[in-house]
């Protein structure tokens, strides 16, 4: 693999012991095993091994990787490692990408509460999935996803959102059938993110009463519950980031998409420009431009960019990838199986529903007038549905049928008695209607009477 031109790990090896030096006591353990893990990766201080060719004699060494989680070098191989793993998992419907994202306020609190901030966005957020989804308003319906976490915006500013993939369906309640989501469409956003807002701030206040949320700096004062409660009243008013992307081309496309985003880093090699002891040049992508080309160039300090890109740094055991409802590793296996299965059998019915439609009886009939020329093809198609239709809602019972006799008309009876003919005639055009004559009388009429003709004005019924 040939190497880029600049790494992180260059501005590590050459910056970093002086910042080390310069934020000594202000810098976690975390953070400098993740500086060293990236400055020997792939360097003999890891080792390696040496491959040889028996015939040239040509030997080439490669040196052995950190495999650590937040360098740029280790990503690529785990990413395809947990594709080729998650490839069994996939279920034949539409998937959605699904995004839950805090107020900045709110993730500034996440600077020294992380693994119980993000934990907290990655239960809230799919609680609030589940719920809806299990609403029988909605779908009623027991539903799996996989949940990502990313921290960052594309200038290394600390922007903690979720990145999930989610099934369009689920099992029903009694896990027999599969219910499927409404063609391109999953959830109702507004809906989702009045949700997420309330879950996430009852459990943020849950975790204030517990004492498990620590404070600094300007926002030291909400140690205090007073004060912590009236800091939160605005933000169980304002809008919060939820959305939903376009279902993918195919599972396929679902994986391929998702690797990028679970091995994802805060920046990869291929976005550095240069680098000196000054300043850092990258590329960043602005999404405030709506139209036009969003590539830009930032440059930021040299002790500035190692600080953002470090301030990405999980704790230690913290999992980003995370799975639930379905697709919880408790039960994952039997949940996929029978998913698949009844998604399976949904499909083979649509699929069977439609080769019948088209081969069925009626549709051979009218297709074979259609080409032998006959126009009234179609209008005859028209009234056989209207009245197929009509007796499926109106005479169910089978009393309420007209009665089964030797003088019933073909479909090949003259158009003259279709709904117009039938509107000039005073004749009802419904099966089981009783139209009443002026002079008292009930006539029985509808498309299956053999009487259906055309009468003088004041003739009575036979």
């Amino acid at each position: 693999m040939p190497r880029t031109e600049l790494e992180i790990a260059d501005i590590f090896r050459t910056h970093g012991p002086a910042w080390r030096l310069a934020n000594a006591g202000h810098v976690s353990l975390s953070q400098l095993k993740v500086m060293s893990s990236i400055e020997a990766c792939r360097t003999e201080a890891l080792g390696g091994h040496v491959a040889g060719c028996a015939t040239c004699g040509h030997h080439h060494i490669a040196y052995n990787s950190c495999k650590n989680r937040h360098c740029p070098k280790c990503q690529g191989p785990a990413a395809r490692d947990w594709m080729e793993a998650r490839a069994e998992d996939l279920l034949p419907v539409e998937y959605f990408h699904v995004v839950f994202t805090l107020p900045a306020e709110i993730a500034q609190i996440a600077y020294w509460n992380k693994k119980a901030i993000y934990g907290l966005l990655f239960k809230a957020s799919a609680k609030t999935v589940m719920n809806i989804a299990a609403d029988r308003k909605r779908m009623g319906v027991r539903v799996g996803m996989t949940s990502v976490l990313h921290t960052w915006g594309s200038a290394l500013t600390h922007h903690p959102h979720i990145h999930m993939i989610v099934p369009g369906g689920g099992l029903s309640p009694d896990g027999t059938k599969w219910v499927a989501s409404k063609p391109g469409f999953f959830l109702h956003v507004r809906v989702l993110s009045r949700l997420f807002r309330r879950l996430f701030l009852d459990g943020l206040v849950a975790l204030h009463q517990a004492g498990d949320l620590a404070f600094y700096g300007d926002l030291e004062r909400l140690a205090l519950t007073d004060a912590f409660t009236t800091w939160l009243t605005p933000f169980r008013k304002s809008e919060w980031v939820v959305y939903s992307k376009p279902p993918f081309g195919g599972p396929e496309a679902v994986l391929a998409y998702l690797s990028r985003y679970t091995h994802r880093v805060a920046i990869s090699n291929h976005r550095l420009v240069s680098a000196d002891a000054d300043t850092v040049a990258f590329r960043w992508k602005d999404y405030r431009v709506k139209n036009g080309d969003r590539q830009k160039i930032m440059r930021l300090a040299t002790p500035e960019f190692i600080r953002r890109f470090l301030i990405h740094v999980l704790p230690d055991g913290f999992h980003r990838i995370r799975h639930y409802g379905l697709l919880a590793s408790s039960a994952r296996k039997a949940n996929l199986t029978k998913s698949a299965n009844c998604s399976a059998s949904n499909h083979q019915i649509r699929q069977m529903s439609k080769t019948l439609s088209q081969t069925s009886p009626r549709s051979r009939c009218v297709n074979h007038a259609h080409a032998a020329g006959d126009p009234c093809a179609s209008s005859r198609s028209f009234v056989a549905g209207r009245n197929r239709c009509h007796a499926r809602h109106h005479g169910s019972r089978p009393h309420d049928r007209p009665p089964v006799t030797d003088h019933q008309p073909t479909l090949a009876a003259p158009c003259r008695t279709g709904p117009s003919h039938l509107r000039r005639s005073g004749i009802s055009r419904f099966p089981n209607h009783k139209s009443t004559q002026p002079g008292g009388q009930r006539l029985a009429t509808g498309l299956g009477s053999p009487h259906l003709q055309p009468r003088a004005k004041g003739q009575t019924a036979r």
